[in-house]
């Protein structure tokens, strides 16, 4: 009778591990990702599942959609798809604003810039004198 419940006890001990450490901290994950997919709006940047990066475009909690901006490209997910919101205090179009006014700068400097001969250049080759 001793051995009996002792093998009870370690198999209730057993669910009680597996209910603490697995699926209780899983359905806090589902959980706090059914809030965040509920909380989506038009112009949030997210990436799905897929490790696309886009703009939320529209969300649709009938159908359980939601269309993301890549670039110019409409691509329509599940909600279930986006993986994180990224909620920045920069959007992307600011960000590429930015960094394309400071290209021509960059590119005027390098081509004003006059053009040094190396050493190798200066020196007239073995060949040229034959």
């Amino acid at each position: 009778m001793n051995a009996n419940m002792s093998s009870i006890i370690l198999i209730v001990l057993m669910i009680v591990f597996l209910y603490f450490f697995m699926i209780r901290p899983q359905q806090r994950q589902r959980k706090e990702h059914q809030e965040m997919v509920n909380q989506l709006k038009p112009g949030d940047a997210v990436v799905t599942i897929g490790r696309l990066h886009g703009l939320v475009h529209e969300v649709n909690t009938a159908e359980k959609t939601v269309t993301i901006d890549c670039e110019g490209i409409y691509l329509t997910f599940d909600l279930s798809a986006v993986a994180r919101v990224n909620r920045s205090t920069t959007s992307p179009v600011t960000a590429e604003s930015t960094t394309s006014a400071e290209t021509p700068a960059k590119e005027e400097a390098t081509s004003t810039a006059p053009e040094e001969k190396t050493a190798d250049e200066e020196k007239p080759s073995d060949q040229d004198e034959k």
